[in-house]
């Protein structure tokens, strides 16, 4: 097309200008107008050709105005070399006291770009070229000095993301949050459109009646961003859709949106109320108010309406074909697509109606997707009453046909979906223009899988039924349920999910990233508190006499409510104060009795020393942490098999005893307990790949997995815990109270070691 114009020679600027047109322009449709102006030599620089790709861009319907474009990209406009001149000698003149300061030390950059600002076609090369004259004119050759190098000025180290806080404006109250999880929707999120700007996204499709649609959606939304998240009611929430709730949560929250939580509730068979009020107690536990609260249901009627009239359009037709036949990659075609309209209206009432048997027929839209498949469902025949709707309908709408139709009567700006949903995005384009309705644009970002876990429905389902683990909520498995469980915090999974960032690609961790971040809120959030698996009985054989006192009430920095006594202590023993947070001892105390009978863990007391054993032994004191003493062995009683029952000590005032090489736990008066400790539910870290595992995921059970035990200690401080409370027990790990606890028998899970197992990284 240039060489019609210009001849068979195309100078080096005309075709670097043409290969930038062609590559960077989205829309083909305007290549011909855009060659038009390169060969006319209208368009003569990159900076032009820019202006003229975003007028384009932003301007989708035909015919485009030419006059208003022309001034949009400078066409005409002729720069003299004494306008340039003149800008670069006012730009000068604003920084001359600055220039002669620094000299050659200034940045020149904001010369040119100041010249820049007030001459927007001028050619930037000759703008460079006088900038450099002009500043050579006032401070002359460089010298030795102005070639030595500028220090550069040391930057403030920033606090770490984790910890900086942010006001956050939600619901009309402002509040504090971590800024990370908001700041780290990056990647595909940058790319994203400005509400009512649908037309600037690649591959989205332009309708003569688009721009209206759009103009009517910002009247409603005011050009707020609007997400939602959709799930299933047939499951319960895993670690991957807490990605997914962040994403679509976060990204409205992180742009002054909403987010509205809707329930892709279009399959009745396999729905139960427990998964609807297990899914909104997941996304408020993560910290997510959702906006409103919808159901696919709620538009069953639209959507049949919306149904009728895509066959009246003719982009819709009823279909007998089995769903074997058109199951697969390369189905054949429906005998009855081009069958008339009228009959497909009949058909599609008797249809609901009643009057076709499950599988007898379908509802297919006219077009082909992505991968290729060819007329996608929009309705089934289904004779099982929905549990919102009772049995009003025996026709229920696919995932292909609701989805993108629901989010068009939300006004849902970005529809987030994970990467799988991407052979879907021409048919979500497709039926909403096919229907004249708001088109939204959907987003796809990479899945977030973890590794030695499965996740779907169907393998949980099967783990239950063989006695593998308990329930959905087992903390072995990584359903929102278990996580929350087993003790992890809901910050933990946020940090986590921003950390994997918002990518394209699947992202698949390991398990000990997640746990690492559960150290680090547990750490911040946790009392602690003391406590001992193996339990040996030591009894101090010289306790000093308590000093005769009354428990004190509670109050700032106690530890305990206002007006709350502590567990009153034996009339031997002492109280002794141990702080909630080592760290900050601000955040209060709570107290533990310490009597002449104390526990320790078995492995802490050993007859024989090893070379670099520190703990007590005969002859090796220890410490007792918080307590202010050090023991030493005096006797070593068994039983009549030889093992160790009992051990008596003498104890010593640590201020007056040499410093000891370790200081252990220990308990007294303590409340008995049951621990669950828990490892990897698999051996593998993929256990449905069948080259990793060939017998079935089933096969790769990992034994060791729960051990549960049942005659664990613990201190008396936590006698009032409520389930999901969490501790941290010193030298042993994270552990939260499981709901199975019962009066007279806590039950604690630990949620992670203190450390990362190396064995695990």
């Amino acid at each position: 097309q240039a060489r019609s114009t210009l001849g068979p020679a195309l100078d080096k600027a005309t075709g670097t200008l043409l290969y930038n047109a062609a590559a960077r322009l989205k829309d083909p449709k305007h290549l011909g107008f855009l060659v038009g102006y390169i060969a006319r030599r209208d368009i003569l620089t990159d900076l032009q050709l820019s202006a003229a790709l975003e007028y384009v861009r932003s301007h989708p319907l035909e015919p485009l105005d030419a006059a208003d474009f022309e001034r949009a990209c400078g066409v005409g406009v002729c720069v003299t070399p004494e306008q340039i001149e003149e800008a670069v000698e006012a730009v000068i003149g604003k920084h001359r006291a600055e220039l002669l300061a620094e000299r050659y030390h200034f940045n020149m950059g904001l010369l040119m770009g100041e010249a820049r600002s007030r001459l927007r076609w001028a050619d930037g090369k000759t703008i460079k070229n006088e900038v450099d004259l002009q500043v050579l004119h006032l401070l002359g050759p460089k010298t030795e000095a102005d070639l030595e190098k500028k220090p550069k000025a040391a930057k403030a180290r920033p606090a770490p993301v984790e910890k900086q806080k942010a006001a956050v404006v939600e619901n009309g109250e402002v509040g504090t949050e971590t800024r990370s999880l908001l700041e780290q929707l990056r990647g595909e999120a940058l790319k994203f459109h400005k509400p009512g700007e649908n037309y600037k996204t690649e591959g989205y499709v332009v309708t003569p009646n688009t721009m209206a649609l759009l103009k009517q959606h910002l009247a409603i939304t005011g050009g707020q961003v609007r997400t939602r998240f959709p799930p299933e009611p047939n499951g319960i929430l895993h670690i991957g859709h807490a990605k997914a709730i962040n994403f679509n949560f976060g990204y409205a929250k992180a742009n002054g949106g909403v987010c509205f939580l809707r329930y892709d509730d279009t399959n009745p068979e396999k729905e139960e109320e427990k998964y609807f009020t297990a899914i909104r107690e997941m996304v408020e536990w993560l910290g997510y108010q959702p906006y409103a609260v919808t159901h696919a249901s709620d538009y069953f009627d639209q959507l049949y309406t919306w149904a009728l009239e895509l066959i009246r359009r003719g982009q819709a037709y009823v279909c007998h074909q089995k769903v074997e036949e058109i199951k697969g990659h390369n189905p054949p075609p429906s005998p009855w697509r081009d069958r008339p309209v009228e009959e497909s209206l009949l058909l599609f009432e008797d249809m609901r109606k009643g009057k076709f048997g499950e599988g007898e027929a379908t509802l297919r839209m006219k077009l082909v997707m992505e991968d290729g498949k060819m007329d996608p469902v929009a309705y089934r025949v289904k004779f099982t009453p929905h549990h919102r709707t009772g049995d009003k309908w025996c026709i229920y709408p696919t995932y292909d046909y609701t989805h993108c139709l629901c989010d068009s009567i939300e006004h849902i700006t970005h529809s987030l979906c994970t990467k799988e949903f991407q052979a879907r995005r021409s048919s979500y384009f497709w039926l909403c223009n096919a229907l004249d309705v708001y088109c939204p644009v959907q987003w796809e970002y990479g899945r977030l899988n973890l590794l030695y876990t499965v996740v779907s429905k169907r393998k949980i389902i099967r783990l239950v039924e063989t006695g593998a683990v308990r329930d959905w909520d087992d903390p072995r498995l990584f359903t929102l349920t278990a996580l929350r469980r087993r003790g992890f915090p809901p910050e933990a999974i946020n940090n986590f999910c921003a950390r994997v960032g918002v990518t394209v690609a699947q992202a698949t961790m390991e398990p000990h990233l997640l746990e690492a971040c559960a150290r680090d809120v547990l750490n911040e959030q946790a009392p602690r508190a003391m406590a001992v698996l193996e339990p040996l009985k030591v009894t101090i054989i010289n306790f000093p006499a308590p000093k005769v006192r009354l428990p004190q009430a509670g109050g700032v920095g106690s530890g305990f409510p206002e007006g709350q006594h502590s567990p009153p202590p034996s009339p031997q023993a002492l109280e002794v104060l141990v702080p909630n947070f080592p760290a900050d001892e601000s955040r209060g105390f709570h107290k533990v009795p310490f009597q002449a009978t104390i526990y320790i863990e078995e492995t802490d007391f050993r007859e024989e020393v090893d070379k670099g054993y520190k703990r007590l032994a005969p002859g090796q004191p220890v410490g007792l942490r918080h307590a202010g003493y050090v023991i030493a062995i005096q006797n070593v009683i068994k039983d009549a098999s030889g093992r160790v029952i009992e051990l008596e000590v003498t104890c010593t005032k640590s201020d007056v005893a040499e410093k000891p090489k370790a200081f252990i736990h220990w308990v007294s008066e303590p409340l008995a307990c049951e621990v669950r400790l828990y490892e990897r539910l698999f051996l593998h870290k993929n256990p449905e790949d069948p080259s990793e595992v060939p017998g079935g995921f089933l096969s790769d059970l990992n034994p060791d997995s729960l051990r549960m035990v049942r005659n664990a200690l613990v201190d008396s401080s936590v006698l009032s815990a409520r389930p999901f409370d969490k501790f941290q027990f010193e030298r042993l790990g994270y552990f939260s109270v499981d709901p199975d606890s019962e009066a007279g028998k806590m039950v604690f899970n630990r949620t992670v070691t203190l450390k990362e197992d190396p064995g695990k990284a």
